[in-house]
């Protein structure tokens, strides 16, 4: 069973920086997609950004020029580089890796934006 950990949530001010970790139990090869999605109390779960494998990225509008996604291939990890946090990015954050038509999800971290 393939599991997913992140880290670097937190309560951080707005306007400030947090990096989230994310790293799989399994390193794997093969083609995959990671991701990043959020979910805030009372909304659904939605897209943050996505990468490929070769490097592709997606991004949801609400955080482009915000959040850069990165990943390493070697540990099959991604990472989300959030600058500029507003009290809407609150919410818990999930990583997500999409492999050989299967979806493993990480049992997330919270990311408070508050003064």
């Amino acid at each position: 069973q393939v599991q997913l950990v992140e880290s670097g949530g937190g309560l951080v001010q707005p306007g400030g920086s947090l990096r989230l970790s994310c790293a799989a139990s399994t390193i794997f090869r093969s083609r995959n997609t990671m991701g990043w999605y959020r979910q805030a109390p009372g909304n659904q779960r939605e897209l943050v950004a996505d990468i490929t494998s070769d490097g592709r990225t997606n991004y949801a509008d609400s955080v482009k020029g915000r959040f850069t996604i990165s990943r390493d291939n070697a540990k099959t990890a991604v990472y989300l580089q959030m600058n500029t946090l507003k009290p809407e990015d609150t919410a818990v954050y999930y990583c997500k890796l999409r492999i050989f038509g299967l979806e493993y999800w990480g049992k997330g971290t919270l990311v408070t934006v508050s003064s």
